[in-house]
């Protein structure tokens, strides 16, 4: 068995110790990361030297230093030099953080503290450990301060000089409640009580408000009671706490009552008081009544702050009245309170779910302008909306943002970009699922679920599945979403027994199936024809109190309308309603479609007409279905009427409804009318297809063929054809230059796009000569191919056997900074490995690691379904050994795979 380099890890245990007073404590907790900023060790030993001469502030180098010391050099320095004199070390870290450019961290403070209490310098001591407190900036870091401050306090001989003092305990509570480490908290206060120190009101105040913060009003009464026992009274923070964690807790009306109390118990209500009620009202959705609190605010002599101003503005956004929320954004400003990041990120988000990008992104140039610095937060919103517009450069364009602003992306910044990335390139997003473990980010159940979806949707169903264990071996637990994906791909292919099986599972697993997973597999069995199947799962359904939704109807209707049992499907509706659920516009859709299939254009009007009466809007689908009806029937006008008609009512064609129509036009030899079509699809931003293309390069051909009797006239004598493929096998390049001449001639001039559906449809068939014609033409009238028209010419020179030309395809698309297929990848290495060229491989391999595709699905897709496949052990382990070499990274499970391939073979 070998042990690859690639999965081996070096795994280092940090040990606390309790160091003698003589030596320092330990600033490295077994808690916490190796500081992610690793200092360069010669800047701390030249400021040793410096630091070890008299007047070291006038020294000649420090200037040209200064701007390069960080937090990190300072740990070094104070870490590696224990025995500098402390009144150095105290000058050294004043001096340096004057500096506008300088900011101490905890790691920085806890150096200095070592050496302060190793030489009994307590009094300042006292103030560095103060300032490291407050000083925390996330939860680690305090955690880190925490586990330090508590070893110190353990050690006897430090006990009775360097104890914490009330006011250190206060602060490091108020800090551990900042980050809602309830438990840090429970321990500190433990300690205080076992050392004798007696707690105040303001220690209360924080155990009360750190139980609020988490909802938990029932401990935290706990602590009001205490402050009562001492002879003392709850005040405005108290109260105002308590308000909080009846907000949490989803118990507004508490929180009222808490509110109204506090004048009769002599509180003042503050500005905070009334924003903890606002907030809990508008999560709530009683927006109005926040509204109402908002404006009334005035009479306990309270003015709005910017977080009650952004806390409306969030509620009123969030229930669906973004002008309102918008309106109030800009009144803001006018009535003195100007918006912070986070105001200003509220908005941004809610022009993104408006899908109002390019706003949002102005929006961020006006934060920008007044000083405001975006956080993660504005940065994944706008990522999101570019993410759900597939405008994935530009959302890569606000992730080099982030990261040259030194805003580091999170988990949910990678989840987006991996959602977004699955609806185009699998490939990209799976390599952002390596980024994000290289960043020691952890994928969650939401990563995993969009990489499956995104497998499915590319008909990579082995590989959904792999990613389904390696969740699992990650500790995650698959949940129904994951389920019903796997369940609907397989279904798609017909697989329909290994998706019954894999419902079947569920049980096992403890994961009951919800309405999507019965969907999906009812609508599997309809596909296939087998009704009673359906029937019986949704008998099945409603027995185990799930119940069906429109979608699960709607499969059974369109199953049995497919086999022409409308008295069933007529039957399914009225079932449908003794369920209480309404027909949808799919539902109408469904039956408009079989009626017009059957030339019953009345019944399918009538049926339109109850569509619209019920409250229904038809959708694209439902005008597609009349406008395919009356150009297979001939009655171009009506056609044309339901076009008019779609766009009236705000109903958008798509690249089908424009194609149905084009088609008409060229069966008529309307050949002008249909260009126009194309036109207009062109203005409207509706890509035309592949499948567009050959219908007018059908009609082409006809045209051609009647003034020329060529071979290409018994192909479209009739004036329809069905069968796309001899279309492109007809096909020359001078009949692409004549429907380029004609696009251009009507308004519409050729682009990437049209170049790319031309290629895509002569790769299909083989024709990679006229292919090569069209790369030369694109290229002279200065457009780039696309990634579908490069990985189309790749596969369709890997299904020829021309490697050498697919090798060529693969370098140009890497210097396009474009990913070839895996595929294709697969294919192109098991072809050069039958042909014996070992040393082409290794070049194309070793090129293809450094493009960054995601280690495991290279190793997945060539090494295990390429090479083992084949029977090529031996030089499976000889990939697998470069990829080790050039320090891949292979999940546990996927190297699990490719041992018992290789020891198998």
């Amino acid at each position: 068995m070998r042990t690859p380099a690639a999965i081996m890890k070096h795994v280092e245990s940090f040990h606390f110790r309790c160091f003698l007073l003589t030596k320092p404590f330990s600033s490295s907790p077994s808690s916490l990361p190796i500081d992610p900023e690793p200092p360069d060790h010669d800047l701390p030993l030249l400021l040793h030297s410096i630091l070890s001469k008299p007047n070291w502030q006038k020294h000649p180098s420090l200037p040209k230093l200064l701007p390069s010391i960080s937090p990190s050099h300072v740990h070094s320095l104070f870490s590696l030099n224990p025995y500098l004199l402390p009144q150095t070390a105290l000058d050294f870290s004043y001096w340096i953080s004057q500096k506008p450019t300088f900011k101490h961290s905890v790691y920085s403070y806890s150096a200095l503290l070592n050496i302060l209490v190793a030489y009994k310098f307590f009094g300042p001591a006292d103030k560095i450990r103060l300032a490291m407190i407050k000083s925390s900036a996330s939860i680690h870091e305090s955690r880190f301060v925490f586990e330090l401050l508590m070893e110190m306090n353990k050690n006897e001989q430090l006990h009775s000089c360097f104890k914490l003092s009330l006011r250190s305990y206060n602060f490091l509570l108020m800090s551990l409640s900042k980050f809602l480490m309830i438990d840090e908290m429970k321990s500190v206060y433990s300690e205080m009580l076992n050392n004798r120190v007696s707690p105040n009101i303001f220690t209360w105040n924080t155990m009360v408000n750190g139980y609020c913060k988490i909802g938990n009003v029932v401990e935290a009464q706990r602590y009001v009671t205490k402050i009562v026992q001492a002879g003392l009274n709850p005040d405005t923070f108290t109260y105002t706490s308590l308000i909080l964690g009846h907000c949490r807790n989803k118990d507004v009306d508490s929180a009222f009552r808490i509110f109204r109390m506090m004048p009769s118990k002599g509180c003042r209500r503050n500005e905070v008081s009334y924003t903890n009620l606002i907030h809990g009202l508008c999560e709530a959705e009683r927006v109005d009544e926040a509204i109402k609190l908002f404006e009334a605010m005035g009479e306990d002599f309270c003015y709005p702050t910017v977080r009650t101003y952004t806390v409306i503005i969030f509620g009123l956004c969030e229930t669906g009245r973004k002008s309102e929320g918008i309106k109030l954004f800009k009144e803001m400003s006018q009535k003195g309170c100007e918006p912070n990041a986070h105001t200003y990120t509220v908005i941004i988000d809610s022009l993104c779910k408006d899908n109002k990008v390019d706003e949002a992104r102005e929006m961020v140039g006006r934060m920008l302008g007044k000083g405001l610095v975006p956080s993660v937060v504005t940065h994944n919103a706008l990522i999101d909306g570019y993410c759900k517009h597939g405008a994935m450069e530009a959302a890569l364009e606000v992730l080099g943002m982030m990261e040259s602003n030194n805003c580091f992306p999170n988990e949910r910044t990678y989840n987006e970009l991996i959602a977004g990335f699955c609806k185009k390139n699998v490939h990209k997003a799976m390599a952002f699922l390596d980024k994000m473990l290289e960043l020691k980010l952890v994928p969650n159940v939401v990563t995993y679920n969009s990489l499956i979806h995104g497998q499915c949707k590319m008909g990579q169903l082995d590989n959904a599945f792999r990613l389904l264990e390696m969740m699992k071996e990650n500790g995650l637990v698959p949940d129904q979403w994951t389920y019903s994906v796997l369940i609907d791909s397989l279904c798609k292919v017909d697989r329909i027994e290994e998706a019954r099986n894999l419902f079947d599972s569920l049980k096992e697993k403890s994961l009951k199936a919800n309405e999507v997973i019965y969907t999906a597999l009812i609508d599997g069995y309809c596909k296939v024809g087998k009704i009673e199947d359906a029937n019986y799962l949704l008998d099945r359904m409603i027995n185990q109190g799930c119940l069906p939704n429109s979608c699960t109807y709607n499969a059974i209707i369109d199953g049995l309308c497919n086999m022409k049992n409308m008295k069933e499907a007529m039957s399914t509706v009225k079932k449908m309603a003794g369920m209480g659920v309404k027909p949808t516009v799919d539902t109408y859709t469904i039956f408009i479609k079989w009626m017009l299939k059957e030339g019953d254009f009345d019944h399918a009007h009538g049926n339109f007409d109850q569509l619209i009466s019920s409250g229904c809007q038809p959708d694209v689908l439902t005008y597609t279905a009349f406008i395919r009806a009356y150009c297979g029937s001939g009655r171009l006008k009506e056609a044309e009427d339901m076009m008019i008609r779609m766009k009236e009512e705000g109903v958008f064609p798509d690249s089908l409804t424009y194609t149905l129509l084009l088609d008409a036009y060229g069966c008529l030899g309307l050949m002008h009318s249909a260009f126009d079509v194309l036109k207009c699809m062109f203005d409207a931003g509706c890509e035309p297809s592949h499948h567009t293309y050959s219908i007018l390069f059908k009609y082409l051909l006809k045209d051609r063929g009647t003034k020329d009797d060529s071979p290409a006239v018994n192909l479209v004598s009739n004036g329809m054809l069905f069968d796309h493929a001899d279309v492109w096998k007809s096909m020359e390049f001078d009949t692409a230059l004549e429907l380029f001449e004609k696009m251009r001639q009507h308004g519409c001039a050729p682009n990437a796009n049209t170049y790319g559906k031309l290629i895509i449809g002569l790769c299909k068939v083989g024709r990679f000569v006229v292919v090569q014609k069209l790369f030369d033409h694109m290229r002279d009238q200065g457009i780039s191919p696309g990634e579908d028209a490069y990985n189309s010419l790749l596969n369709c020179f890997c299904e020829l056997g021309m490697y050498d030309d697919a090798m060529i395809v693969v370098d140009l698309m890497i210097k396009s900074s474009q990913l070839p297929y895996l595929d294709s990848y697969r294919q192109l290495i098991c072809g050069l490995y039958d042909q014996g060229d070992k040393e082409k491989v290794d070049t194309l391999f070793a090129n293809l690691l450094r493009c960054g595709y995601s280690s495991d699905e290279v190793a997945w897709k060539i090494l295990i379904d390429g090479l083992l496949k084949k029977g090529l052990a031996d030089r499976c382990s000889e990939l697998l050994s470069i990829m080790e070499k050039m320090g891949c990274q292979l999940h546990p499970n996927t190297y699990s795979l490719l041992i018992e391939g290789i020891d198998g073979a």
